[in-house]
């Protein structure tokens, strides 16, 4: 009798442009891309009407069914059932970070807490965008338009998220490291002990 495969149901939210649309479509090139350098022009068109986009993979000696939509689902997100939500931001945006925050996480809360062994991940998206401050904004201790990473991590542990991670998917940078921990999450949450990690944000 062939051993049924399980199933993992990923919603992706956040604000819109802030590169869901494109991280799915670094993803669609497998878990474990091999080439992290491909130029944006190389990344496939994935279209809103062929969601959920589903990968077939392997780990821990045994297949995995991940199922991954974003808000641009044709089917009502707000009626799935996911087993692992990432709250996106734009690194970009300061504002779309504390969406996250102020919108989001409500939201999740609200519609999704049926299950307390939901883990919730924050990914930082558009990597390559983020500019430094420039020297007369940390001397007036101002806030550049970019966010750095200790100050993304901080939020996420304020909204007690599981996990803190960030890349660019147009380059490929830091996303073999994301995409590994996604579907390790993904994995876990088909377990007894469930995707949840210990009290505090993992940084991957």
């Amino acid at each position: 009798m062939a051993t049924e495969i399980p199933e993992v149901t990923v919603l992706l939210l956040g604000d819109s442009e802030v590169g869901k649309s494109t991280f799915l479509s670094r993803l669609s090139l497998g878990i474990q891309p091999r080439d992290d350098s491909l130029p944006p022009y190389d990344l496939p068109v994935l279209r809103d009407g062929d969601q959920p986009f589903t990968f077939n993979i392997t780990m821990y000696n045994r297949p995995y069914r991940f199922m991954f939509y974003d808000t641009s689902s044709p089917e009502n997100w707000t009626l799935l059932k996911p087993s692992f939500i990432i709250l996106c931001y734009d690194i970009t945006s300061r504002s779309s970070l504390y969406s996250l925050k102020t919108r989001w996480k409500n939201f999740v809360e609200a519609h999704f807490n049926y299950d307390e062994q939901m883990p919730v991940m924050v990914l930082g998206l558009k990597r390559d965008l983020r500019k430094e401050w420039t020297e007369e904004e940390k001397q007036a201790r101002r806030l550049g338009q970019s966010v750095m990473p200790q100050e993304a991590l901080n939020v996420a542990q304020e909204m007690r998220c599981d996990r803190y991670a960030e890349c660019s998917a147009l380059t490929g940078e830091l996303c073999r490291e994301a995409l590994e921990d996604i579907a390790k999450t993904a994995a876990k949450t088909t377990t007894e002990k469930g995707g949840r990690s210990e009290p505090g944000c993992l940084v991957m």
